[in-house]
């Protein structure tokens, strides 16, 4: 995403190699060759004398930096408050400028400072967008929050499946459904062990789980088969109050609170988004769902900022990339130079969509197997194919304004029909 931008030959140009506690800080004007070097601590009289200093030069100016985690995000909003112009310098472009300027693999922060500002003086640099100022800001800490609790959700599901289902209930495994299945954790919770099932009868049982069970179709031969899986099971005599059992508890209620904490993001993020049009117009597309369009949303801000879907596509890392010298030329694959984020929701979002019935995607992924059901590679292809599709599709909708339509042969029709497309032959040849 790194690319000459004009930089006005009359503008102080301001480096700053951020860090967490302290930021090293190199000022050039145009008229001379003397910079000026300040230290800045991370607090808010700092931030303040540097942005008021700035703002007395009286002239144009541009501030170029490295993201550096989240610690530039404070300093970065004060410097755009106080109206300056910020260009944010990637991370791999500034090492390897590094290397290629000074011969060599060591850094500190004060030639990081002076690469930042070479970076500045001939264009290459990238838009900075500030997520608060953008208004985008609860949508990041939405979508992040969302994956860190999917991510420790995941985690414990995995245990539970793995380590304590094996020694106290292996049998029950068959009846967990996917990791949202809260009624088998809560049914789980109260019945741990096929003893504390067995001990209180068949009746009792059945009407403690009825509840437990939520709506379910043939719930009462559910209720009978986990009953009589309880009786023949195999697994370890422990006691339903040893000290096991309890911490097998724990981590179940674990799962249960993250479902619940996972749950309430999505209804949020819903009732937030309800009323956006990019968000009707991402939910039109098929795989893209109420997390998978937060997502686009938080991590990529306003999609019409990108003038071609092209942009798009580099800025998501799904641009193609070949290695040529010479006679020589590699393999052409994805770059992965953007978003990874943003490439991740888009892959799962054409996993979901080619599975799915009369969508354009599924038709795509027909056309690229045919002849080749079989084969993993030329899958796994298609699936990039289908991920570069999806995100062109996203850009597409969100710029021109317009709902997704599964096939644009015919604006009246979901799919081809071959009468249609007999008489439209038909006619054709008259």
């Amino acid at each position: 995403m790194t690319k000459r931008s004009s930089t006005p030959a009359d503008a102080v140009l301001v480096a700053i190699d951020m860090s967490k506690h302290r930021q090293e800080v190199l000022i050039e004007r145009p008229e001379s060759g003397r910079r000026r070097r300040m230290t800045v601590m991370a607090t808010k009289a700092d931030y303040d004398r540097l942005a008021t200093d700035l703002g007395d030069i009286g002239r144009p100016i541009i501030v170029g930096f490295e993201a550096t985690g989240n610690y530039h995000r404070t300093l970065a909003h004060r410097l755009l408050t106080a109206g300056l112009e910020l260009r944010l310098i990637s991370s791999v472009a500034l090492a390897r400028t590094r290397e290629a300027l000074h011969n060599g693999w060591d850094k500190n922060d004060s030639k990081d400072a002076q690469v930042i500002l070479h970076m500045l003086r001939i264009g290459a640099t990238q838009r900075y967008v500030d997520p608060l100022a953008a208004g985008i800001n609860d949508l990041q800490e939405m979508s992040k929050t969302h994956e860190a609790i999917s991510k420790a959700k995941t985690q414990t599901w995995h245990r539970i499946l793995t380590h304590y289902l094996p020694l106290y209930f292996p049998e029950i495994e068959r009846f967990a459904g996917n990791s949202r299945s809260d009624w088998f954790l809560a049914l789980l919770e109260r019945f741990p062990t096929p003893a504390s099932m067995t001990v209180i009868g068949q009746e009792a049982f059945t009407r403690e789980a009825w509840s437990l069970v939520g709506r379910k179709v043939s719930k009462a031969r559910l209720i009978n088969d986990i009953y009589e899986t309880a009786c023949a099971s195999v697994a370890l005599p422990v006691a339903e109050d040893s000290v096991a059992i309890t911490m097998f508890r724990m981590v179940i209620a674990q799962a249960r609170s993250l479902i619940r904490q996972r749950d309430e993001i999505e209804r949020t993020a819903h009732d937030l988004l309800s009323e956006n049009r990019d968000y009707q117009l991402l939910r039109m597309i098929p795989g893209i769902g109420p997390i998978n369009a937060l997502t686009i949303l938080a991590e990529a801000g306003d999609l019409r900022r990108f003038a071609h879907h092209r942009q798009f596509l580099k800025f998501c890392g799904l641009d193609l990339a070949t290695c040529q010298s010479g006679t020589f030329r590699g393999r052409t694959k994805l770059s992965k130079y953007g978003n990874a984020r943003l490439r991740r929701t888009f892959w799962m979002a054409a996993q979901v969509a080619a599975r799915q019935r009369d969508n354009s995607f599924r038709d795509k992924l027909g056309r690229y197997m045919e002849g080749h059901p079989n084969d993993p590679d030329r899958r796994r292809k298609a699936m990039t194919a289908l991920t570069a599709k999806m995100a062109r599709v996203a850009h597409a909708v969100i710029k021109t304004g317009t709902e997704y339509r599964p096939f644009l042969e015919r604006a009246d029709t979901r799919w081809k029909d071959p009468s249609l497309l007999c008489r439209e032959g038909a006619i054709a040849t008259l």
